[in-house]
């Protein structure tokens, strides 16, 4: 970015995760945050605020589970955390499983989620698959990846028995879409958040780094990155799973221990999500160009090729 924002306090920059709750369990969970806890960061956890009633490939923990997970999370948000949404369940929901899934996050943590991610497994995800992009590119990805993700979005079609878009749009304030392979997010979609007139259901959208895993989250933060985030006086949203591979036979990978470290001594603002995403457009979001949206969807199109992930 050519003029980065003046961050408060005299931040040199800014970091926050929303970390999906695919495949994470509770005890594995405990020793990741306990981490970040310490060392003074407040990010977003995405939830799963009900069980669901079907089976499901995936793994994780949702808030049915277990009481004990639930009073972890509530401590979570006291200390300054925010909890996100990711979907009713683990699995695809009907119009009516979505409506008890986000009342059951109000009961749960007293508000609207404020901020949510897609989950991959879910067949309701609001312009998700082949809807993410537009004309010629939608074409393009859906010969990419030979029509897999043709019907795994139709929480924006209204009629289906999936849609949800109009409480999307009354009850979530910003959606996570592109991801893309720089620590800097903020530089890589300057207008976010933004509003994309094309997918109306959506309020506002933001943006993400790569760090799906243990491995990409550590080389998408290494040394030289977090040198030029805070150079670059940058914003980095980081994409990532706590429960791909960051705890093994319950001991914490010691590599992101001390990425962790490294960072929390420079001078950054460590802020969940929607924290930075107000602080970035305290009124109204921005409205999306065509030209932006082009360019927003050409440069996740070459990522999606590069690294297969959301």
């Amino acid at each position: 970015m050519s003029n980065p924002p003046r961050w408060p306090d005299g931040k040199a920059f800014v970091f926050t995760i929303f970390d999906d709750p695919d495949a994470q369990r509770f005890e594995d969970a405990r020793e990741v945050y306990a981490v970040l806890k310490d060392l003074g960061f407040r990010t977003t956890k995405g939830v799963w605020p009900t069980r669901g009633k079907l089976e499901s490939p995936d793994e994780g923990t949702t808030c049915d589970d277990d009481p004990a997970y639930v009073q972890w999370l509530l401590g979570l948000q006291a200390a300054g955390f925010e909890m996100g949404y990711h979907n009713a369940t683990l699995h695809t929901s009907e119009r009516n499983e979505t409506i008890a899934g986000l009342d059951r996050f109000v009961e749960l943590f007293g508000h609207h989620p404020r901020a949510m991610s897609n989950h991959y497994d879910c067949n309701e995800s609001i312009y998700w698959g082949k809807y993410r992009l537009s004309g010629s590119y939608r074409l393009l990805y859906t010969l990419l990846t030979r029509g897999r993700n043709r019907n795994c979005s139709w929480g924006h079609i209204d009629g289906h028995p999936y849609f949800w878009g109009d409480l999307c749009r009354q009850r979530i304030k910003y959606c996570r879409n592109f991801v893309f392979d720089t620590v800097n997010t903020l530089a890589a979609c300057p207008w976010m958040p933004y509003h994309d007139p094309a997918r109306p259901y959506v309020n506002s959208w933001y943006a993400s780094s790569e760090g799906s895993n243990i491995e990409s989250f550590l080389t998408r933060l290494n040394d030289a990155s977090q040198d030029s985030l805070e150079a670059d006086r940058g914003a980095c949203i980081m994409y990532t799973h706590f429960g791909h591979g960051y705890v093994t036979n319950g001991k914490l990978d010691p590599r992101f221990r001390k990425t962790m470290e490294q960072l929390a001594r420079r001078n950054g603002w460590f802020v969940p999500v929607t924290t930075l995403l107000d602080y970035l457009s305290p009124n109204q979001p921005h409205i999306l160009s065509n030209r932006e949206r082009t360019y927003l969807e050409r440069r996740w199109l070459l990522h999606k090729v590069r690294y297969g992930t959301a």
